[in-house]
């Protein structure tokens, strides 16, 4: 039994055969190797995206997430009503200044996203844009797989009454995660751990004291008569 003849078992039963669905495009050559950029150090290919959410009073909200493809570490959850090709130009120049500029910046293809500003505003700083195959999101699969364990972490156990709350939690979800939760894809490490210096080494050491200076011997003098 195989799919040609379950197919035509259903035409002769006279039962609509449902449509193949069109094949996906390789990824991969014929050595293995994959198309696609894959990062390899710190800093290297950095990936955004946007993802939509309801306050309780059902209005919508958006969030930014930016994220390390190599260190898995989220830079940076923008949380607004609305956020445009700006926003997207705020967030990252915020982090080209307080951690370098990348040497790819990896999205999808949203209108958003492709904007020529947005587009200006990367080349500007000799960033690379990578851009994935309309429709394929599973070649942006860094911060996707992000996106769910924000969703099933957090986003699912929660109720938001108001965009300055989720504000809030969201941000300090985004602290715990980068600081305090393991990933097993580091080794069961975070990706950015807080270093905590010890109290007493964080105070400049004592100086040592001079050394006491040498005292001569007195000579010794015969008592006059």
């Amino acid at each position: 039994m195989n799919d040609k003849r379950v197919e035509r078992i259903w035409w002769r039963e006279g039962l609509e055969v449902p449509a193949r669905p069109p094949k996906r495009g390789r990824l991969w050559l014929t050595d293995g190797s994959c198309v696609r950029l894959r990062p390899e150090r710190h800093d290297h290919v950095w990936s955004y995206d946007f993802v939509e959410d309801r306050t309780h009073d059902g209005r919508r909200y958006r969030r930014l997430n930016v994220v390390d493809e190599f260190t898995r570490e989220c830079l940076a959850i923008q949380v607004a009503r609305k956020l445009k090709d700006v926003d997207v130009i705020n967030v990252l120049s915020e982090l080209f200044v307080l951690r370098g500029v990348p040497s790819h910046v990896r999205s999808d293809n949203g209108p958003d996203i492709v904007a020529e500003a947005v587009q200006a505003g990367i080349a500007a700083v000799d960033a690379k844009t990578a851009y994935i195959t309309p429709a394929s999101p599973w070649e942006n699969g860094y911060v996707e797989a992000f996106n769910a364990r924000l969703r099933d972490e957090l986003l699912d156990g929660e109720i938001f009454y108001s965009l300055r709350e989720a504000q809030i939690v969201i941000e300090s979800w985004r602290k715990h995660y980068n600081t305090v939760r393991l990933h097993s894809s580091l080794g069961y490490r975070a990706p950015a751990p807080e270093v905590v210096v010890p109290r007493h080494s964080a105070c400049p050491a004592a100086q040592p004291r001079p050394a006491p200076l040498a005292r001569l011997p007195m000579a010794k003098t015969s008592a006059l008569n």
